[in-house]
């Protein structure tokens, strides 16, 4: 045992992850194992590969694959394999018997119809890290539905929490579901190669977009649970939280918006010049008379410019942010210090040029430094024959 650990050595160094699943939840899954460094092999249907190839985010595709399919499975290798064909499976059970991690995301059943569930898979390598990502669970009525981010928010109910009461129910407009559950799968797979290393046991490991989605909002429920009273009501425009008085929310300035988290109202008011709110000194008030504080915060905070109310509340140490556009926020210092992005690039072959990606990089740091990797995703196959005779070799008698 040395003394220091190597300064190039990733946490999941030597682990071999393959990844059969499409789309989001599942790649990325595999992506943040293998931004902690793990070998990441995706096993793709020769015909097309992974659908998302073809699903492009805000309509962007390069060198024939959508944005989204580049940033979410780089620094992967991609083999070709027909999941019913005899002699493509010959090379995936070669896979599976040398693997650490596989990760799947298909419908319930449908990988031990192709003879790679978990228990075909631990006949052949009993301490494999078997792991799943449903859209909501291999049980109950709604197990068969499609597993969609937006079909899952909306079945959680988290849409109803965004906006105020006059507004319909807004879902949260990125992949929230595929993103939390992709963490929850890679928190859960690491936890169980740490069981195997002390106790030599694999297992499997199971998620689901809905359960993500319950687990966000673990507060919400918990206190409906205890009291079946505790419904969801959101608030007046300007309000930011169904269960937060005033003056928590988001109001317009002179050239944009400014976030106020939870503070006094009256010392707000006495701050800011609104004479209004220090009449408001019983905290009840904060949510009885919310929508009268609330509009009163909005008309006198637009007379002025965001920058000019931050002068005088960062100053008081008032919890308050600047809500930042898209533009603002890559510029900013605050952005830049964070050093969050990193380029991939996936060379050009023969009629293509090289693909180069600025996307964001993984967000944790180990011993102080940032995990970036440089590979971008791989083109479809591309790895197929390397790895065949790779493995095949190591499983000869």
């Amino acid at each position: 045992m040395t003394d220091t650990f190597p300064a190039d050595a990733l946490p999941l160094d030597g682990m071999l992850v393959l990844d059969f699943s499409q789309f989001l939840a599942g790649p990325m899954a595999a992506t943040r194992l293998g931004d902690l460094g793990a070998r990441v092999i995706k096993i793709e249907r020769p015909q097309g590969g992974d659908i998302g190839r073809r699903l492009a985010f805000a309509g962007v595709v390069e060198d024939g694959d959508t944005l989204s399919f580049h940033i979410t499975n780089r620094n992967k290798e991609s083999y070709a394999a027909d999941l019913k064909s005899p002699d493509d499976l010959v090379g995936i059970r070669a896979l599976v018997a040398r693997a650490d991690v596989i990760i799947q995301n298909f419908r319930p059943g449908i990988m031990e119809r192709l003879g790679f569930g978990y228990d075909a898979v631990a006949a052949i390598n009993p301490g494999i890290i078997y792991a799943s990502i449903s859209g909501y669970g291999g049980e109950g009525p709604w197990k068969d539905r499609p597993g969609q981010d937006l079909l899952a928010q909306s079945l959680s109910g988290l849409p109803w929490l965004n906006g105020s009461g006059d507004d319909p129910p807004v879902p949260v407009g990125i992949a929230l579901a595929d993103v939390i559950a992709s963490i929850h799968l890679a928190s859960g797979i690491t936890a169980a190669l740490l069981r195997r290393e002390r106790t030599g046991f694999g297992g499997r490991v199971d998620t689901s977009l809905l359960e993500s989605m319950l687990d966000l909002q673990f507060e919400l429920i918990s206190a409906h649970l205890g009291d079946l009273s505790i419904v969801v009501k959101r608030g007046a425009r300007n309000t930011a939280h169904a269960f937060l008085q005033a003056p928590y929310g988001i109001y317009p300035t002179a050239d944009g918006y400014l976030a106020i988290a939870m503070t006094s109202v009256p010392e707000l008011g006495s701050l800011i010049g609104l004479a209004t709110l220090e009449q408001y000194t019983d905290p009840d008030t904060w949510w009885s008379e919310q929508t009268a504080i609330t509009r009163a915060l909005a008309d006198h905070l637009a007379t002025q410019s965001t920058e000019h109310w931050l002068t005088i509340l960062d100053a008081a140490d008032v919890w308050c942010a600047p809500v930042l556009t898209l533009p603002e926020l890559v510029s900013h210092e605050g952005f830049l210090a964070l050093d969050m992005t990193q380029h991939v690039t996936r060379p050009g072959t023969k009629g293509s040029a090289s693909v180069d990606i600025q996307t964001v990089r993984a967000p944790v740091r180990f011993d102080g430094r940032v995990l970036k990797n440089g590979r971008g995703a791989p083109r479809l196959g591309e790895h197929t024959e390397a790895i065949r005779a790779e493995f095949q070799q190591e499983v000869a008698p």
